[in-house]
């Protein structure tokens, strides 16, 4: 039941790199192919796993569990220290790739993106070609996989593109969809987090097709507008464009957990994490922000966000982190576990606020002369460098 007329047209490929953060390291290093690449940091750290290699997978090891239990799982594994900047790089270059086919490329993460190549076809071929050269020239170019999906609409694209990880390559059509949809867990769809899918296998629904055959009154009734929404996805509907980004507005950094998580020590640990990733993008673009949100989205898939503002624009890590740390206090960390955390910063020529900031002027040019040495040390050595402990204490004072 998919909707005539736009979305029939229209030909969207998703495109996501395979394994990206560990998938770099095995390239840059020869002696980690065919190993277990785990990128995260020391696997004594109270840090979480960024991303881990196909080999490391095959114990267990999955994006954001935490470190000591990655190594549990895979004691030999090759932990290593992630280096934005060399994944940036190459996240750019695999977007100025995707931008010689069209400009409706909406990049949503560093390796991940839409396109849109409806009016180009004519140019490149059909959207089936397109692909293919993009992955041949990712390959051929950057030495690295990526997995592709391609169909009418955007969820559909994207769930296609994780189908046969990796190097995948699957289209979904009119034709198909529903054949490839209808079989899968219901926690394929968006919007079904852990406590939604519990609500659907109450209800006794464990399949897409299961669910798509319900009315929707009775969804609706059952689990709100997410119910409407899940009968749409269900049926393939998904009318939103891709769009290509404008101006940054914000930087932020943001982690979805293997499994919900309650302990306070350790998401403010993540916290901190996520504010010095966010500080970093800072310096280096040249920014600074008054405006520090943090989002929280609990296990019952609800997203709540708080904000701040700040008199004095800052790049700190530390302001970033103690003004996060007290509104996620102040949220009570989304009232329950907790399934994906994250710290933005935005409001780089707003209006003044009226919250002070943590440091006096005074030890501010010597903060900011520290970031810089940090910031050498990483561009030159790695992100690892110099692995942080805990840069402010629970109760807002600075170490040391």
């Amino acid at each position: 039941m998919m909707k005539e007329g736009q979305n029939r047209m229209r030909q969207i490929i998703h495109l996501d790199m395979d394994a990206f953060f560990a998938a770099i390291e095995q390239h840059d290093n020869p002696d980690y192919r065919g190993k277990p690449v785990i990128v995260g940091g020391d696997p004594r750290s109270r840090g979480v796993v960024s991303t881990c290699s196909y080999e490391a997978r095959k114990f267990g090891v999955r994006s954001a569990m935490p470190l000591r239990e990655a190594a549990r799982l895979c004691p030999h594994g090759i932990f290593v220290p992630g280096r934005m900047r060399r994944y940036q790089e190459v996240s750019e270059q695999v977007m100025a790739i995707l931008r010689e086919y069209t400009p409706l490329v909406e990049q949503i993460s560093i390796d991940e993106a839409f396109m849109d190549v409806t009016g180009c076809q004519a140019l490149f071929g059909p959207a089936e070609a397109i692909a293919r050269n993009v992955v041949d020239r990712i390959r051929q170019n950057l030495g690295l996989s990526a997995s592709v999906g391609i169909a009418p609409n955007k969820f559909l694209a994207k769930l296609a593109s994780d189908l046969q990880k990796p190097a995948g390559f699957v289209v979904l059509t009119p034709e198909n969809f529903q054949t490839v949809l209808d079989p899968l867990p219901v926690k394929r769809l968006w919007g079904v987090g852990p406590q939604t899918e519990k609500e659907l296998l109450r209800m006794g629904i464990e399949t897409i097709s299961q669910l798509r055959r319900l009315p929707v009154d009775y969804l609706c009734k059952n689990l709100g507008e997410l119910g409407r929404q899940l009968y749409q996805l269900a049926n393939g509907i998904d009318e939103r464009p891709v769009m290509p980004p404008e101006e940054a507005k914000s930087v932020g950094h943001e982690v979805t957990f293997q499994e919900d998580n309650s302990d306070e020590e350790f998401l403010a640990s993540v916290l901190l994490a996520l504010a010095d990733r966010v500080a970093r993008r800072l310096r280096q673009a040249g920014l600074k922000g008054r405006t520090v949100t943090v989002k929280i989205r609990n296990a019952d898939f609800k997203t709540i966000t708080r904000s701040r503002t700040l008199i004095v624009p800052t790049d700190f890590e530390e302001e970033i982190y103690q003004n996060a740390l007290e509104l996620a206090e102040e949220a009570k960390w989304g009232h329950g576990p907790v399934r994906l955390l994250g710290v933005s910063i935005s409001n780089f020529t707003g209006e003044e606020g009226a919250q002070l900031t943590l440091f006096p002027e005074t030890n501010r040019s010597e903060l900011a002369e520290l970031h810089r040495a940090v910031d050498r040390l990483r561009d030159r050595f790695g992100e690892g460098i110099i692995t942080r402990g805990s840069l402010i204490k629970r109760d807002g004072r600075r170490r040391g």
